[in-house]
């Protein structure tokens, strides 16, 4: 069903309030962002008529039959770091496309009629708590180190080092906590997702992997400046940025790295790059981001295209297996959900997929709450400055929990 809604904002604003209340919801939202490469902009997703999941890494031709079994709907879930899965068919599907909304449901009209007499505006955040660092400050520099260590003896070029905060016993509106969060950090990644008495509460700017026809396209964030406290501070952070030799040989590194994990699921010769250290804006940093494109190579389902690539070259490293064993090392935890991905499928075999990073995962039932950050190491890279860029990342996220 096609609606026009008076005000698509307020719509739009009602329509999230009243998802956040089934115990399965995706809500993805572009924040007005435009790009050329997705296909929708605002989404929400609620109810659950089918369900994947697995229990450890995931079986892609599993899932893949789940997908080709429901081939006429959207469906939508993550992959963890670790590929552990989950993915559900939503009963009602909807989607806005400038003022216009459709609506997926057995009952359309009942569904719009309950979002407008959506009265309510989510309440405070209510976040009780303390948090803490799971690695300590001496930790951090004791990994930074031996990792630099592995990097001047050639062992590896580049390592994304992560770390993690957490709260026991906290006390959280999840979804006060998502809007907050997106009004503080607007980005075109941004995502709600709860299931299970898990809420993901995201504000990714990173686009992981998405295909739109043949052309699969990745995005790859790496190199980091502060917004300025004036517009001429704010430009001269960016003139830097676009010109730090240590910033740029990050950025150019993972362009590489993606570049290999594209050529496993390309057609030869069709990998490029579109856009080398594109400069973006967004609340708090400016990035670096680069798009790296290449055709489907053919016979390559999409579960297969997805996982051929997975984890993002961005949180890991160059290269990236050695990497991977070395953050196993040196991180003091699992990576979970973090540095994994949220995004969907839908009915074409096309799909688009986050980066799960600034980013709360809470448990309704534990309450137990956490959130990582990470830098990448280079050779160039200063554990100082590296350590203060993590914390620069950390701290919408803490403004936003610490705020009364």
């Amino acid at each position: 069903m096609i609606y026009k809604p008076s005000h698509i904002d307020t719509f739009r604003e009602k329509a999230q309030l009243w998802a956040s209340s089934f115990s399965s919801v995706c809500i993805f939202n572009s924040n007005g962002f435009e790009d050329p490469y997705s296909s929708l902009s605002f989404m929400i997703a609620v109810g659950s008529e089918s369900e994947y999941r697995s229990n450890g890494p995931v079986d892609k031709v599993a899932l893949q039959n789940f997908i080709d079994s429901h081939s006429e709907k959207i469906i939508t879930g993550y992959l963890t770091y670790e590929l552990e899965a989950f993915f559900f068919v939503p009963s009602c599907l909807i989607t806005c496309k400038g003022s216009q909304v459709t609506v997926n449901a057995r009952n359309p009209e009942k569904i719009i009629q309950a979002i407008e007499e959506t009265a309510d505006s989510p309440g405070p955040i209510n976040f009780k708590g303390e948090i803490k660092a799971r690695m300590s400050r001496d930790e951090y520099s004791f990994s930074f180190n031996r990792l630099k260590d592995h990097i001047l003896k050639g062992d590896l070029y580049e390592v994304n080092l992560c770390q993690e905060f957490y709260v026991e016993n906290a006390e959280l509106d999840d979804y006060g906590a998502y809007k907050e969060l997106n009004s503080t950090s607007p980005t075109p990644f941004s995502c709600y997702f709860k299931h299970d008495d898990r809420a993901i509460i995201s504000a990714s700017p990173e686009r992981f992997l998405t295909k739109k026809g043949n052309k699969i396209i990745s995005q790859p964030i790496k190199g980091t400046a502060p917004r300025g406290k004036t517009p001429k501070e704010d430009m001269d952070n960016k003139e830097h940025l676009r010109n730090d030799p240590k910033e740029v040989s990050e950025n150019i590194m993972v362009v590489d790295l993606v570049r290999n994990d594209l050529s496993v699921i390309a057609e030869p010769g069709t990998v490029k790059v579109d856009e080398l250290l594109g400069v973006y804006s967004f609340r708090q940093v400016h990035q670096l981001i680069s798009t790296i494109s290449c055709d489907a190579r053919e016979g390559l389902s999409s579960t297969d295209l997805v996982t051929g690539a997975f984890p993002p070259g961005s949180m890991t490293g160059a290269p990236k297996i050695r990497a991977m064993e070395l953050i196993n090392n040196y991180e003091k935890n699992n990576r979970g959900l973090y540095a994994g991905s949220i995004g969907y499928f839908n009915g074409d075999h096309d799909f688009d997929f986050n980066v799960i990073i600034r980013t709360i995962i809470y448990n309704l039932s534990t309450r137990y709450l956490s959130f990582h950050v990470g830098g990448a190491i280079t050779a160039l890279a200063v554990e100082e400055q590296e350590y203060e860029e993590c914390l620069l990342k950390a701290s919408a996220i803490i403004s936003l929990l610490k705020k009364k």
